[in-house]
């Protein structure tokens, strides 16, 4: 048994899914047609024998009625015609009381038994004189006799004979379409897998993600009444957009850091030549290219570190603490002061906030405040105030300086995008897209719009506990 399980699961192994699930849907159809067939033969058989049963007892009531008075011996022998009467007969317990001439239909120790009250009426099958089939029925027809009755049973086995070949006819036309249908189901069925698999292998083989899975029309956004081979595409081709828009994005930032890059190194590498000939430069000249050197140096060591923590999809949940607002508000509007003396900051936290805590890293916090000071101080015009304002459900950076225009606010949160009124001024355009990406890490959401009477406003909606 166990060699058998082993072959069957071999075979299963080296087949594809589409003639397991063929064979398994025309053997399941199969089983049931054979199964149905088998049944009504069955049902078919025992009605018609049913029926001659009931003609038998019928004749052996009929025969009891007509030969109350008449003793052993044979009563009526035309069974041996198909459409004569039954034959009967009367048979004695005792075989010594049996008559002269010879019974027509067999008598066996059953019969006495019926004829003695021990063993209750019987039918049974036998063969006449002729060689013709024929049915027979046993009952008791008085004190110490048994009474017989038969009649020819061919139209009954002809009748089974012909419900055997019709039905095995019939069984035999469902297993063949059963074996059509399962092709059918395992091909229908599966066609989505198999044109996943292609596009699988297609863009394996191109490494292109634009290719998509075709799905049936009129299902798109349908989830309701989508089947799970259809949701599955569906959900394959969603992964595919995911990741054709990862790829996009991955080949942008190369595209835009190298972009960025390239200025800061350029200079790098004059300043460097230039200081390599120092012995022909004068020591004003020399601490000009050291000083452009060493600021060229910082810019291009900031873009590197911001271009590292972009990099970072997820903070990492080890590090999480609960950190409290207020004082790290603070702390980074300390730090911009110092960083910008000719901007002034004001803070201001509700007092219901005074003890506001969300759970997050504490420098990756610091280093949003950070980038949206920073970016409110470069903006403000001398004097002009950069306003941080701490509640319950939300902190919010406003400067007073020109503004967002319309077209862009949809892209200030892009990385390296800078807009036309900044492009002249110091930064990367990586530090809004690192406020966004710390903030979504951390729960929250950060937006920025036009403030009210001029100027720039982003609010950080924080996380509700």
């Amino acid at each position: 048994m166990s060699a058998r399980r082993g072959l069957g699961a071999r075979w299963r192994r080296r087949r594809p899914l589409r003639t397991r699930l063929a064979v398994a849907a025309a053997a399941a159809v199969a089983l049931v047609a054979v199964g149905v067939c088998a049944a009504a033969f069955f049902v078919i058989r025992f009605k018609l024998y049913q029926q001659l049963d009931q003609n038998l007892a019928q004749s052996a009531t009929l025969t009891v009625q007509q030969h109350r008075d008449e003793g052993p011996g044979v009563m009526a022998g035309e069974c041996r015609f198909l459409g004569a009467p039954a034959c009967s007969q009367i048979v004695p317990a005792d075989s010594a009381d049996d008559p002269a001439k010879p019974y027509l239909l067999p008598v066996s120790g059953a019969t006495r038994e019926v004829a003695a009250g021990r063993r209750a009426p019987y039918y049974a099958s036998f063969t006449l004189p002729g060689g013709r089939p024929g049915r027979m029925y046993t009952t008791t027809f008085g004190d110490g006799e048994a009474v017989q009755v038969a009649l020819r049973a061919d139209i009954a086995e002809r009748g089974v004979r012909q419900a055997a070949t019709l039905l095995a006819a019939v069984g035999g036309a469902g297993v063949l379409l059963s074996a059509v249908g399962g092709y059918w189901v395992s091909r229908t069925g599966l066609a989505p897998i198999t044109r996943l698999t292609a596009t699988a292998e297609r863009i394996a083989a191109t490494r292109d993600a634009r290719h998509r899975i075709e799905l049936p029309p009129g299902r798109e956004g349908d989830d309701g009444r989508q089947d799970e081979v259809t949701r599955l595409a569906a959900t394959f081709n969603t992964m595919l957009a995911e990741l054709e828009e990862s790829v996009a994005a991955r080949r942008r930032l190369v595209a835009d850091a190298s972009h960025e890059l390239r200025t800061p190194l350029t200079a790098l590498r004059t300043n460097a030549e230039l200081l390599a000939k120092a012995d022909r430069l004068t020591a004003a000249q020399r601490e000009r290219a050291a000083g452009a050197l060493g600021r060229q140096l910082r810019e291009v060591t900031g873009l590197v570190n911001d271009l590292i923590e972009l990099a970072r999809e997820e903070e990492p949940q080890p590090l999480l603490e609960e950190v409290r607002l207020a004082p790290l508000a603070a702390h980074a509007v300390d730090a911009a002061r110092g960083h910008w003396p000719a901007v002034p900051f004001t803070l201001q936290v509700a007092p219901e906030a005074a003890d506001l805590s969300v759970p997050g890293v504490p420098a990756r916090l610091s280093r949003l405040l950070t980038n949206l000071l920073d970016n409110a101080a470069k903006f403000s015009p001398p004097g002009a105030p950069v306003e941080l304002s701490l509640t319950l459900r939300e902190l919010t950076v406003r400067d007073h300086g020109p503004g967002i225009a319309e077209e862009d606010l949809p892209h200030v949160f892009d990385r390296f995008y800078r807009a036309e009124k900044a492009r002249a001024l110091p930064g990367s355009g990586l530090g809004l897209a690192m406020a966004r990406q710390i903030a979504h890490a951390h729960g929250a959401e950060l937006t920025a719009e036009r403030a009210p009477g001029g100027g720039a406003l982003f609010r950080l909606a924080l996380p509700t506990s």
